[in-house]
């Protein structure tokens, strides 16, 4: 079957996604101007969930553009990457409210373990496309380069949630380089990375 219907599907479940993200951040309360300033944890997680979401988007359609096809099993291993990607508001919103105090690190821990599922099933999303729907004209230099870029994402998210453990305002910086690691890749890397 075609990957169209697939596509918007995906499309919907990563605008909703991101959309949630906003709806997490509360009004200030009577002191405005000191509100505003205090929600700078709000602020920064949905960026970096945002920023993280839309690197999860590009390359969900990088994928789908060198495949030929989707089969059942495809669909399934897309439901469940999309089911992950979907809860990332949840996460965001516990990590950003517990920033600096206490649960801090309970949130950077289901924060990452959040990220370190959908790594896992974007991995599988793709290694299922590659070894089973890659379409027969598909450049094999950038599929070379899909694999390389996408190998590091589960071990770097694992890290990073670990690290949580002991710090939760690491955890967070490494978040931040994880997904400035795959925007510049995105960017200034070869042709080949995304």
């Amino acid at each position: 079957m075609s990957t169209t219907r697939l596509e918007t599907f995906a499309d919907g479940v990563f605008a909703i996604a991101a959309t949630l993200l906003v709806l997490e951040i509360q009004l200030p309360g009577e002191d405005i101007g000191q509100g505003l300033l205090d929600l700078w944890p709000s602020y920064f997680a949905y960026a970096l969930s945002f920023l993280s979401i839309g690197i999860m988007w590009v390359n969900h359609h990088v994928v789908l553009s060198y495949t030929r096809e989707a089969d059942r099993i495809f669909l399934f291993i897309n439901l469940f990457l999309l089911m992950s990607i979907a809860f990332v508001p949840f996460p965001t919103a516990v990590f950003a409210e517990h920033i600096g105090e206490e649960g801090a690190r309970e949130g950077a821990l289901a924060y990452g373990l959040t990220f370190v599922v959908i790594a896992v099933f974007f991995q599988l999303f793709w290694q299922y496309a590659y070894r089973r729907l890659l379409r027969p004209d598909a450049d094999r230099r950038e599929v070379s380069g899909i694999n390389r870029s996408y190998l590091p994402g589960v071990p770097m998210y694992v890290i990073a949630t670990l690290v949580a453990l002991v710090s939760p305002t690491a955890a967070l910086v490494l978040f931040a380089a994880i997904a400035l690691v795959y925007v510049s890749a995105s960017i200034w890397g070869d042709e080949e990375v995304v």
